[in-house]
């Protein structure tokens, strides 16, 4: 983390695994963010007025945050497949909350915080329920192991809609966890069914590990996007679908579908076009957006480490590497990517098809039109930043939240 990113986020203590440079439901109770009131798409006023009027149509379009809820040191928000009335919020030190019809459940989902090194950029990163969760009751955790040796994919049960079994943990897949940042964290059910995971570069400056680092080393699970189907075969943890990309090549990984990435902290796929979004973190200068459309991920080679963004690093090869569409410098105030979603939630019209994403420093929330191939930049949206922007998550009717490490879980909303 650079020193200019730290100062920026000590007042809330975190130093995470989206952290940039060298080191880095249900509504609920419908109230707006903190400190000034939410604003609308368009800058309406929210005041409200003791002569009832209709609102233009154009106000209507504006989008609000919604408090969802105060958590512990908050990264992360997903939701089981076709569960309407929840969303899990995984918190840092290893803990899974439930949000029930706009309610926060006293009782964790799950509470593995004994198993976890939390802390900086460690701890229990995500959470991600297969397509037949209904059916099979599987769910899977990413965190770093009590050890600090390595990040872990598990495997844990339902026990009930709210409760999974701590004592059903099973190891998908370990990962070595070279220096304590950059441990990617995300995973997500693409739709393939599969699941795809990402991984950080294995961590320090400048991908210092190995003759030319780990994200253009196919040798190395680190600095990638892995494709895996996560149910055992036989005495295997996991299966390695045949069609990645590096399968039958001599030396590398079948598990990586694309790479070239320094810590892609967040990443999401579009849940009407397939399309896959990523935020890698920077390091000392440059934060980014990748998108491909879907399937186009395939084998692609996101250019880190002789690519920082668009400048180059180091006079070495990166073969056919992808230019990001997105590029924030840390000299306009910037640190840390957020990758977020293509918002497809249409109570939220204003928003329809724009990918919607922030940065762990600079706080607002953006929004941009992403076409493959194409750079844009994201405009910021007239709400409240947000301090401390750890996530964004997606619910199972498609309803975008925000996460601050301070605490608040934000839902993307209409003005009302």
């Amino acid at each position: 983390m650079t020193r200019r990113a730290a100062a920026s986020v000590a007042v809330v203590a975190v130093a995470l695994a989206a952290c940039g440079a060298d080191g880095a439901a249900d509504g609920a109770s419908g109230s707006t963010a903190d400190p000034p009131p939410a604003a609308t798409a368009t800058g309406a006023d929210t005041t409200t007025s003791t002569t009832p009027r209709a609102r233009p149509a154009q106000a209507r379009r504006g989008v609000r945050l919604v408090r969802v809820g105060d958590f512990a040191l908050p990264v992360y928000v997903a939701a089981p497949p076709g569960d309407r009335r929840r969303i899990m919020v995984v918190e840092q030190s290893g803990r899974i909350m439930v949000v029930r019809g706009g309610r926060k459940l006293a009782r964790p989902f799950l509470d593995i915080r004994s198993r976890v090194a939390a802390g900086g950029e460690q701890g229990l990163l995500s959470i991600a329920f297969p397509p037949d969760y209904a059916e099979s009751g599987r769910l899977y955790v990413y965190y770093t192991a009590a050890s600090g040796a390595d990040n872990r994919i598990v495997e844990f049960r339902r026990a009930t809609a709210d409760r999974a079994r701590a004592s059903s943990a099973r190891v998908v897949l370990r990962m070595p966890n070279l220096e304590p940042n950059h441990n990617g964290g995300s995973m997500v059910f693409g739709p393939d069914r599969l699941l795809y995971v990402g991984t950080g570069d294995g961590g320090g400056g400048n991908d210092q590990h190995g003759a030319r680092g780990n994200a253009q080393d196919l040798g190395s699970l680190l600095g990638k996007i892995l494709r895996i189907d996560p149910r055992p075969r036989g005495a295997r943890a996991y299966r390695i679908p045949t069609s990645n990309p590096f399968v039958d090549r001599p030396g590398a990984r079948g598990e990586i579908y694309a790479y070239g990435l320094r810590n892609p902290w967040r990443f999401s796929f579009d849940r009407r076009t397939g399309d896959l979004s990523i935020g890698d973190v920077g390091q000392d200068a440059v934060e980014e957006i990748d998108f491909v459309r879907r399937g186009r991920g395939r084998g692609a080679n996101f250019g880190w480490r002789p690519f920082e963004g668009h400048r180059r690093l180091f006079d070495e090869p990166a073969p056919g590497a992808r230019a990001p569409v997105i590029t924030h410098t840390h000299a306009a105030g910037f640190c840390s990517i957020t990758g977020g979603y293509v918002v497809r939630d249409p109570t939220v019209p204003s928003l329809l098809g724009r990918y919607v994403y922030s940065d762990l420093c600079d706080g607002r929330i953006r929004a941009a039109r992403l076409r493959a191939g194409r750079r844009t930049t994201g405009r910021p949206l007239p709400l409240p930043a947000v301090q401390a922007v750890t996530s964004f998550g997606e619910d199972a009717r498609g309803r975008v939240y925000v996460t601050s490490h301070g605490g608040p879980v934000y839902r993307l909303a209409a003005p009302r």
